[in-house]
This record gives structure tokens, sequence and C-alpha cells, in this order.
């Protein structure tokens, strides 16, 4: 196959799939207005989804104002008994304007009991009682589920899962996987001319 297509300089021009996915303005890293947005849907007591994030450090200060990430919550609650809790207390944290600080304390640690939870507040210096009081309350439940929900409607079943400019990638990926989605992005949006192709039947 490889070598018909490198003889025949077969160039393919259709896009990748690509599904609509919507992401949370309040939890943006990077340029909001970036040519590439990646949304992740992840479980912060996923070991796969632990492993992806240096990588996606990386992607985002290569690509600086290229490239944007939106977190979204995707907990499996079935197999990972602490990751609803830690999704909350992300969103506690978002309260007091530090989402992206406790986002990283939570990938640095294994640990996601409650006490734990609230340690990390501590050392963030977020106010306390407020902290622990939205840590007990469902305030956040239907704001989760929300995001859980919409991530099974674009097909993620597990996790993490990424959609660059729409375009799906499943599973703690290397990146180059992730460079070669995001690259073909970049070349589309400089160059956003489309190719058309018709195809004509022909009867025998």
């Amino acid at each position: 196959m490889k070598t018909l297509r490198a003889e025949s300089k077969v160039v393919v021009l259709l896009s990748a799939p690509r599904v609509e996915v919507a992401y949370d303005p309040a939890r943006v890293r990077g340029n909001p207005k970036a040519p590439v947005m990646i949304v992740e849907f992840s479980d912060y007591q996923c070991p796969y989804c632990h492993s992806v994030e240096p990588t996606v450090k990386e992607l985002l200060a290569k690509y600086g104002d290229k490239v944007s990430l939106s977190y979204r919550d995707f907990p499996l609650t079935a197999i990972h008994s602490q990751a609803l809790i830690a999704a909350v207390a992300s969103r506690c944290a978002l309260e007091q304007g530090k989402f992206w600080e406790y986002h990283d304390q939570l990938f640095a640690s294994s640990k996601l009991e409650k006490d734990d939870l609230i340690e990390y507040a501590r050392n963030l210096k977020l106010d306390d009682k407020q902290f622990g009081s939205c840590l007990t309350s469902e305030k956040y439940k239907a704001d989760i589920d929300k995001d859980l929900q919409e991530g099974k409607k674009a097909g993620v079943n597990g996790t993490p899962g990424f959609f660059i400019n729409g375009v799906a990638l499943s599973g703690s990926q290397p990146k180059d996987a992730f460079t070669r989605v995001i690259d073909d992005e970049l070349a589309r949006k400089s160059n956003p001319k489309t190719v058309s192709i018709s195809v004509t039947r022909v009867e025998r």
C-alpha cells in the first residue's frame, strides 16, 4: 500500500471528521482566541490523564498563542471513587480564581481524600471556610454532569479524551500524535480554501 501510494503520488484531500464540542470559557489555559483549541475531557484520578499532562503542557509551551486548552470534567465514578470530589474541588478553587493552580496540584499528586483536597487549597492560600463549605455542598453536581453528558454525546467513553478543533484524539497519546493534528489545523487556518471532490458514477 505504501509503495503504491508513493509511486502514484497519492494526496489525501479529505479533512478529518469533526465533532462540535463546546468549551468552558472559565477554564481555558492560554489565548482563548487561539486558532487551535484543545478541549480535554479528563478525570483527576485517571492514571492515563496524569501521564499525558506533561505532554499537554509541552504543546502549550511550544505553540504559544496559537493553541489553547479547555478543561472539562469526565469523572469515571464507577472505577475512580475520588474522581467526583476532586472535580468538585477544582470548581471550588475556580470560585476563588485558582482553577489552573489547583488543577496542576491535583495532577501532581495521587492523594485525593477530602483532607488532602483541603490541604491543597490551603497551600494555594484559598479561603478555608469557603472552600470547605463548597466541597461538601452539591452546588456543582449539575455542572459536572453536564460536562460528562456532553462528553458522552461527543463520543468520549474513556479518559483522557481530546478534541483538537473538533478532531478527536483518544487516550494518552504521544506528542507527535497531537502535533500532527495541530499542524494540520494551523495550515488549514492559514489557507482556508476548501477542495471540493466530485464523484462521477459510470454505468457499465
